[in-house]
């Protein structure tokens, strides 16, 4: 789009400059076989100029034939090999781009893009463009696995998602999705497209996955393995239901003001009715230097505990509750 819109200015920049619209293309494209192209051909409208004809021609030996016609009757294509496969944009004024679907190799060729504009004094000004296109016969690449969720590939169980296998090269691509097993056995074939849908997922789906693709050029490709990963909700669920508890995990602290604590991950907080649960990822201690008497400090993960060291306290004093919102 915005290279049309390129073509456009300039176009729209010579007019100003030559008093006549001018016509803008590139000099040659290039389009994989079986796939779709689109050959830009566009100019800037100008004040006065009315557009009465297009048309695009392709070479075949010495003189262009004509394969598109757009006249005030309607569009008309006038070979049979392009019908289905042509068309020529017409939703922009000054545009008048050229897609052709499902390449041949016989499709390469010189195209030519020809349009003609009624001037303000009543007579025409024919402008034309010649545009090379080129068709190759393009390898399959080595496919990517995706997923369209913002849970990436860990998700709680009964989530709708699916897995995508995507990869480049002259259509059609044919895909395989896999399964790999535990104890060195083959991976196990479970689906032959190229999104992998679970609807619902379940923790029975975990586990390790990849996918190859086939193309009508070159060898199979495959994806690198991913991790696919279902929780049980059921669980969670439970967790978040159980009365509280008090869990204990001790650390060793350094009786001197140098100690220093290390907290690996973060102290999560969950609702369940009136009680406020934390949980607690993992806390680890360190000394910090080798003497010293050493104390254990109790961290709960809900509630209060009346078992609290009389020599030290440690408290956060925005909290207007004792026990919740401490940070260690």
């Amino acid at each position: 789009m915005g290279f049309l819109l390129g073509l456009l200015l300039l176009g729209h920049l010579a007019a100003v400059a030559y008093g006549h619209p001018i016509l803008e293309a590139p000099e040659s494209v290039t389009g994989i076989w079986k796939g779709n192209i689109n050959i830009p051909c566009t100019y800037g409208p100008l004040k006065g100029y009315t557009q009465v004809l297009v048309k695009w021609l392709v070479q075949r030996g010495s003189d262009p034939v004509t394969i598109f016609l757009r006249d005030s009757s309607g569009d008309h294509i006038q070979q049979a090999k392009y019908r289905g496969r042509l068309r020529v944009n017409h939703e922009i004024l000054g545009d008048v781009s050229f897609q052709l679907n499902t390449l041949e190799m016989d499709d390469r060729n010189h195209y030519t893009c020809e349009v003609t504009w009624r001037t303000p004094s009543g007579n025409q000004v024919v402008r034309d463009k010649i545009i090379d296109l080129r068709v190759q016969k393009v390898s399959v690449s080595k496919p990517t696995v995706t997923t369209g969720s913002g849970y990436g590939f860990t998700v709680p169980q009964g989530m709708r998602i699916s897995l995508q296998c995507q990869a480049r090269g002259s259509p059609p691509i044919s895909y395989v999705w896999y399964k790999e097993q535990t104890n060195n056995q083959e991976p196990t074939k479970i689906a032959t497209l190229s999104t992998l849908l679970f609807k619902p997922a379940l923790v029975a789906d975990s586990g390790y996955y990849f996918c190859t693709a086939k193309g009508r050029v070159g060898s199979e490709q495959r994806s690198n393995i991913v991790k696919f990963v279902v929780k049980d909700s059921s669980k969670l669920l439970e967790t978040k239901t159980e009365p509280p508890t008090t869990m204990q995990s001790p650390m060793e602290v350094n009786s001197s003001w140098g100690w220093t604590t290390e907290v690996d991950d973060y102290l999560g907080k969950t609702s369940a009715g009136p009680e406020n649960i934390y949980e607690v990822a993992s806390v680890h201690a360190r000394e910090a230097n080798d003497s010293g008497e050493t104390m254990r400090v109790n961290i709960f993960a809900s509630g209060c505990s009346s078992e609290e060291p009389a020599s030290w306290t440690l408290s956060n004093d925005d909290s207007d509750e004792p026990c919740l919102g401490r940070e260690y």
